[in-house]
């Protein structure tokens, strides 16, 4: 009896890991806040699905790796986790976070605009392969509680409704999806370095639907020690309003809606 009930556990493990990771089109979402495509090159982006991992695994410090293709930086994130590994053209790209409902991964900085396939394959397994469209940019705010923005003002403090940010202030709207920069990092780098995106030209900020002047927009580009992360730093002109709504674009991808940045 014993030796029938490990039979079939084992042959029940084998079922498990051959039905491989399973997800849809529907599943795969920009990370910063989870609406479907289309993605830009660099982007933090979400599978959702069932068996993409046997545990759960966040990125560490253990987990990054020595970086090859850059002389600019001295780090890398890896490209596996866990026995897990996304590719994007059949080519392996970085991974931040596995679990068995979720993956997170950065889309490749090298890749241009289109359509690329993306699939999971999870202890030697494929998932399906889905394919997605890749623009220049596609801004994605992240968000805190109340409906806000994450920002920061000049010195870096978190702007919220009690510490808010007032007319004359610069400040740093975080974000990703601001694709290409130049320069531009390495598949996987952890840029310590500063780089403006390559679709400046097209970047839109708005509040409360009024663009705000080009010449305000002091910076748009990475994040220097962060792999995928954006930022863009605005002077706030007098008039803005109180809380207004925040809107960054670039080109023809609709603008997210509802975030609003804490000003008074």
């Amino acid at each position: 009896m014993i030796r029938t009930w490990l039979a079939l556990a084992v042959l029940s493990a084998g079922i498990a890991r051959g039905a491989g990771p399973s997800y849809s089109a529907a599943g795969i979402v920009n990370a910063s806040n989870y609406t479907s495509g289309p993605f830009a090159p660099n982007s933090v982006i979400a599978v959702f699905g069932v068996g993409l991992a046997r545990s759960t695994h966040a990125l560490a410090d253990a987990d990054l790796v020595a970086c090859t293709a850059s002389l600019l930086a001295a780090r890398c994130l890896p490209l596996e986790l866990n026995y897990v590994r996304v590719y994007v053209q059949d080519q392996p790209v970085p991974l931040l976070f596995v679990s068995d409902g979720q993956v997170n991964f950065l889309m490749s900085s090298v890749e241009s605009a289109g359509p690329v396939k993306v699939r999971v394959v999870t202890e030697g397994i494929t998932g399906p392969e889905i394919t997605v469209t890749l623009v220049d940019a596609a801004p994605a705010l992240f968000s805190i509680a109340g409906g806000y923005a994450i920002a920061t003002d000049a010195a870096g403090k978190l702007l919220t409704a009690d510490a808010p940010a007032h007319a004359g202030d610069t400040v740093v709207v975080y974000a990703t999806g601001l694709g290409r920069t130049s320069p531009n990092p390495a598949v996987g780098e952890i840029p310590n370095y500063a780089a403006t995106m390559l679709a400046f030209a097209s970047l839109k900020v708005t509040f409360n639907g009024t663009a705000v002047d080009p010449s305000l927009i002091k910076y748009a580009g990475v994040t220097p020690g962060s792999a995928g992360l954006y930022q863009v730093n605005l002077y706030l002109p007098e008039g803005t309003g109180n809380d207004p709504e925040i809107q960054v674009t670039a080109g023809n991808v609709p603008a997210q809606t509802g975030l609003k940045l804490p000003l008074r």
